[in-house]
């Protein structure tokens, strides 16, 4: 199993990450990408714990994605299943098992104050961490013609992964403003949204 956990996660990640899921009796499947989510927590009729990661995401954000869902577990263990699932329960737990993997032999530099920031009050899910997840972005494989919303010039088309045809308006504080070409209604996106330029 570490040596499968070798590709997906950072080298000095990798026991650590081992250890978390044999002592919790982990069945880890790593998955083709799902749009929707990084990955998921389950526990099954059997009684087994199943958490499934995307085989697709980079080793930082595959690392705090195992442990976002080895949290789940741990809180629901501790606390019962009536507890929220992203509630405070959850985040003592996340942050509890982030801290050992906070250091500059697992995270870059770029990215390291990054993660302690975020890990101070962890959300749902770390995209909505704007700063943090366009830090994490910069070690994914980008396609050619892919490119960060706050990299198109205003007035510019650009489509969205569904098809959908949009004109970037510009800032409105930390969001971008976009018309949809085919309702005419506006957008708030991300910075770090993902979407293909048409020419024109």
């Amino acid at each position: 199993m570490s040596n499968v956990l070798e590709k997906y996660l950072p080298s000095h990640a990798v026991e650590f990450c081992f250890q978390l899921i044999k002592i919790n009796h982990v069945h880890l499947k790593i998955v083709n990408e799902r749009q929707t989510r990084h990955g998921d927590y389950r526990k099954d009729e059997q009684g087994f714990h199943l958490i499934t990661v995307n085989a697709n995401l980079n080793k930082y954000r595959f690392l705090i994605t195992l442990v976002h869902e080895i949290a789940h577990l741990v809180a629901f263990q501790k606390f019962g299943r009536n507890i929220k699932p992203h509630g405070v329960e959850w985040k003592h737990t996340f942050q509890r098992l982030m801290v050992p993997f906070i250091r500059p032999e697992i995270f870059p530099n770029s990215v390291l104050s990054l993660v302690a920031n975020h890990f101070r009050n962890p959300t749902a899910s770390s995209d909505t961490d704007a700063r943090l997840a366009y830090a994490l972005k910069q070690f994914d494989e980008r396609k050619p013609d892919v490119y960060f919303i706050h990299e198109v010039p205003n007035g510019s088309l650009f489509r969205i992964k569904n098809g959908r045809i949009f004109q970037k308006v510009g800032l409105r504080v930390k969001r971008y403003e976009c018309l949809e070409i085919s309702t005419r209604k506006t957008y708030l996106f991300n910075a770090n949204a993902e979407v293909e330029i048409i020419p024109g």
